[in-house]
């Protein structure tokens, strides 16, 4: 059974709770310390690797910036493929970076890169894999929800952070992600860790708003890192959002489940949208009665990523 992110995770600072739970992230910190010592396997071939991931646990645009990244580098003319570790619970993201870029997907990231390189991949991109100390990669790069931020700043299970803050020292750049608000002190704040890191920000666009009337009532449910993303976006663009609905991130949904959905929207006479993350996951017999935004991210500085690109790579 999935369970929700707790609510205290992204209090600005620590709670009771949390203070309490801080024992249990010794093991955690005691992982994070041996895997420095850990044997990374360095490849001779002439694949570039570049890691797109987080410290912050979910709904940090991961997903969404590898496969910008990835139709960045191919215009660039570079053969890209993107990475993806093989979980049964993460069928969302797989399916989506399937249907929209060259995925290779296994149990072993290791694995599936040296399938990449077998078939003369230029650049592997992988969504997640900054905790895997076994892979070295040419590029890392950090990504943060520019409200959540790091919470209440402590480790799982105490807070949302997978590594110390601290530790974005030893990556090369920071994707600040989210609605367009001005990032000005939370760049500072990363200043503050890591002088020297590059910082790049995106924001969200939705690209198919023009098939939906906005003044209908909409039931909106997801099963995302981050929900709010979605219901801000929807509310900037004037849509008459009448109940919300929320699932664990990567919530596999049953038919039972869908057809409750269905029932409250028809209770409250009402239209279903969702995300193309959680779209994709309803069985096609069920969701025609079910509509998604389709949501872009945008590089505010696309400009000075692609030089980045092009200059390390």
């Amino acid at each position: 059974m999935k369970l929700k992110k707790p609510k205290f995770w992204d209090y600005k600072q620590p709670n009771f709770i949390s203070y309490l739970l801080l024992p249990l992230t010794i093991p955690l910190v005691v992982n994070n310390f041996l895997l420095k010592f850990k044997k990374k396997n360095i490849s001779d071939k002439k694949t570039k690797t570049i890691c797109v991931g987080n410290i912050y646990v979910g709904g940090t645009a991961k997903t969404p910036l590898t496969m910008k990244i990835y139709q960045i580098l191919n215009d660039l003319n570079f053969k890209t493929a993107t990475i993806k570790k093989f979980y049964a619970n993460h069928i969302d993201e797989q399916k989506m970076l399937a249907e929209k870029t060259k995925l290779y997907c296994s149990k072993d990231r290791s694995v599936a890169l040296d399938q990449a390189i077998d078939d003369g991949v230029d650049v592997a991109i992988f969504d997640d894999g900054l905790q895997d100390r076994v892979l070295n990669y040419d590029l890392e790069f950090v990504c943060f929800n520019n409200k959540k931020w790091i919470g209440n700043g402590f480790l799982i299970p105490a807070g949302p952070l997978r590594e110390k803050i601290q530790s974005i020292t030893k990556y090369d750049a920071v994707f600040i992600s989210g609605n367009e608000i001005d990032n000005s002190n939370l760049r500072s704040s990363i200043k503050e860790y890591s002088k020297n890191i590059k910082i790049f920000e995106s924001c969200y666009k939705p690209t198919n708003i023009d098939e939906f009337n906005t003044n209908e009532r909409y039931l909106i449910f997801s099963g995302i890192g981050n929900p709010d993303n979605f219901k801000e976006i929807l509310i900037k663009n004037k849509f008459n959002i009448i109940k919300e609905i929320i699932f664990p991130d990567h919530y596999n949904y049953t038919s039972i489940d869908i057809d409750k959905i269905k029932l409250q929207a028809k209770n409250l006479n009402a239209k279903i949208m969702t995300t193309e993350k959680d779209y994709i996951k309803i069985n096609s017999n069920q969701n025609i009665d079910i509509k998604f935004l389709h949501v872009e991210i945008i590089i505010k500085n696309e400009i000075e990523l692609i030089n980045y690109l092009k200059l390390n790579l």
